[in-house]
């Protein structure tokens, strides 16, 4: 089963999105920050990302350009995930290089085609 990596800082939403994802089987991996998202990302090249956008340290815009620059991320498709859906959000990360977007609270089923559209288109 696919690889998911979930970078989100808060602990509710990375406990209940994980064991989610996880019943529906795929691996779940995690990082707190943007930092260690990008590192995550390339030391564990996951298939899929799901890019919490408001994080400590580096935001989840940046993480994403700093995936999509490096040559071992840039084809990893990711997913932007935000909780403070204003009208440009959508337009600045697909700018920032993030294949998809969706809002929190998360709606799994709209989620979950999402994530399977993006797996296929990558195999």
């Amino acid at each position: 089963m696919p690889t998911i990596l979930l970078v989100e800082d808060n602990e509710m939403n990375r406990d209940m999105l994980s064991r989610r994802l996880e019943r529906r089987g795929y691996t779940v991996i995690m990082a707190v920050d943007g930092e260690t998202g990008v590192a995550m990302a390339e030391s564990e090249s996951p298939d899929l990302i799901l890019m919490d956008l408001s994080l400590p340290g580096i935001d989840g815009w940046e993480a994403t350009r700093l995936l999509k620059q490096n040559p071992k991320t840039a084809n990893t498709p990711v997913i932007a995930l935000t909780a403070h859906a204003l009208s440009d959000d959508e337009g600045k990360a697909i700018a920032a290089g993030c294949d998809d977007f969706d809002t929190k609270p998360v709606d799994l089923k709209r989620l979950l085609e999402k994530i399977s559209v993006l797996l296929e288109k990558t195999k």
